[in-house]
């Protein structure tokens, strides 16, 4: 690390160039033409857990030149941001003939023999190292590296060998059971979800109003509601100036596959009661001296979380007011229209002013309708697959002012409406409570599995009885000895290449 701390006696700190070669060019293999070897670009290297994909096969022919290559054993450490960051590390083994090739974006360790590849991998997979490894970065924007000057000069406490063994198996020991509290936590949170969306089915279908509606009287129709819905449609429209376009009813074929509705409950498409249905501003009309520190906060999609809006750009007041279509206001329901269908949240009170950005797009539904509510609808499971079906796009699903007009949606008073979000934050919140003790629970997980790896470089995690263990090994000797034979080998191949 960039500052050395104390390390135990009979433990050295080491250059990482000095136990390992980096980005070796000879592989030592005797490979032919037409050899298979594995091949892995980045995407088959997973994150932080050290697994990888070896599913794909090439020719030697084909990639002998232009990517990198490894041979079993090596350690790949992904350089390039954001895949450095994410910890993308990996000790290989199984390569197809011993051999592999893959992204350049791999600096590659090839480590001595008395140094646990393991070891290392739980050394540079350390949060700290790679907070490190980050701050030591060089390029442009979006191209940031890891220079090669940085990865071989890193410092790296190392210890006699069999302490390097006993201290790889009591991390492993250690992270299994962190492992399997994690899994049974990250289980709990699938059966959440299932229960969520369990919760919301039954509130969109009736059924958690049922003996609430039984008890009421006087509640409008359907057809009430329509009628209010069309009037204020159209007052809506004159007051603008224009004309109210007609929405294709929904037809029986259609109708059919919808879920039978309670009475006084019905399926209409969302342009027909929607009052406004505004896509947020085009990429071209927002440039980068738009946005400020101090401003009207803008909402993209990634903006919007569990119902929630929670901004972290602005852009500057001049500029909002010269785009006032995009300005959000009380009771709109704002919508990601691009990528993960169902990001929904309502705008409320305190919200209002607020600006519908770029990916964005805003439904302003009628004075009948509770936007809480058909948030929550329109992030259903059956909302999201029909609009994940019906979104247009090629690299990126898109959804369209159209597709969101001829969305199927059940319409029911507003009193009702009422009584459901009642009903639904009832039996949530206590969902909303475990589900926060759980995301609580994982970070101080992985704020264990860091202290863990912290004092096993700090030469703290075995106990004497351990530690005992390691001493009275055979092949124990002072880390300075282990590091003197490595130089010397090292100098002596240097002499003589193969």
């Amino acid at each position: 690390m960039k500052n050395k701390y104390s390390i135990p006696e009979n433990w050295v700190w080491a250059k990482h160039e000095d136990i390992s070669v980096i980005n070796p060019k000879s592989l030592d293999y005797d490979l032919n033409e037409d050899s298979d070897v594995s091949f892995l670009p980045m995407a088959c290297v997973e994150e932080v857990s050290g697994c990888y994909n070896l599913k794909n096969i090439r020719k030697h022919k084909d990639v002998k030149k232009g990517y990198t290559s490894f041979v079993n054993g090596d350690l790949i450490f992904a350089k390039i941001t954001p895949c450095m960051e994410n910890g993308k590390v990996a000790v290989l083994d199984n390569l197809v003939n011993g051999v592999g090739y893959g992204s350049t974006e791999f600096h590659v360790s090839r480590l001595h023999s008395s140094i646990d590849k393991k070891y290392l991998f739980f050394f540079v997979i350390q949060t700290a190292f790679r907070k490190e490894a980050k701050r030591n970065m060089t390029g442009s924007a979006g191209q940031l590296r890891v220079p090669t000057v940085f990865f071989k000069s890193v410092l790296i406490p190392i210890p006699p060998k069999p302490e390097q063994l006993s201290i790889v198996a009591k991390i492993e020991q250690l992270f299994s059971e962190l492992d399997n509290g994690i899994a049974c936590l990250k289980k709990a949170q699938e059966q959440l979800k299932v229960y969520r969306q369990a919760v919301l089915k039954q509130a969109f279908e009736g059924e958690l109003t049922k003996l609430w509606r039984e008890q009421q009287a006087n509640l409008p129709s359907a057809q009430d509601l329509l009628d209010t819905i069309k009037a204020d449609r159209e007052q809506a429209a004159k007051n603008q100036g224009k004309k109210l376009k007609p929405v294709t009813p929904l037809a029986k074929v259609e109708l059919d596959e919808l879920t039978e509705l309670p009475e006084g409950w019905r399926w209409v498409r969302l342009g027909d009661i929607a009052r406004k249905i505004q896509i947020g501003p085009f990429g071209s009309q927002l440039h980068y001296d738009d946005y400020t520190e101090n401003g009207v906060p803008l909402i993209n999609p990634k903006h919007i979380k569990e119902q929630k809006l929670i901004p972290r750009v602005r852009i500057s007041i001049d500029k909002a007011n010269s785009l006032p279509q995009y300005f959000l206001e009380e009771n709109d329901i704002i919508i990601g229209r691009r990528g993960e269908m169902g990001r929904t949240a309502p705008v409320l009170k305190a919200q209002a002013g607020w600006f519908c950005g770029t990916g964005s797009l805003y439904i302003r539904l009628g004075q009948n309708f509770f936007a809480k509510l058909y948030s929550l609808i329109l992030s259903e499971r059956r909302i999201v697959d029909y609009l994940e079906k019906k979104s247009r796009g090629t690299t990126m699903a898109n959804l369209n002012s159209q597709i969101i007009n001829s969305l199927p949606i059940q319409i029911l008073s507003f009193q009702e409406q009422e009584q459901i979000v009642q009903e639904i934050e009832t039996r949530l919140s206590v969902c909303d409570n475990m589900e926060a003790t759980i995301r609580e629970s994982l970070e101080k997980a992985e704020a264990l599995r860091q202290s863990i790896l912290k004092k096993a470089f700090e030469g703290k995690l075995l106990s004497e009885e351990e530690l005992t263990a390691t001493r009275n090994d055979p092949d124990w000797e002072p880390a300075e000895k282990l590091l003197e034979r490595i130089r010397a080998e090292k100098k002596q191949s240097k002499k003589h290449p193969h």
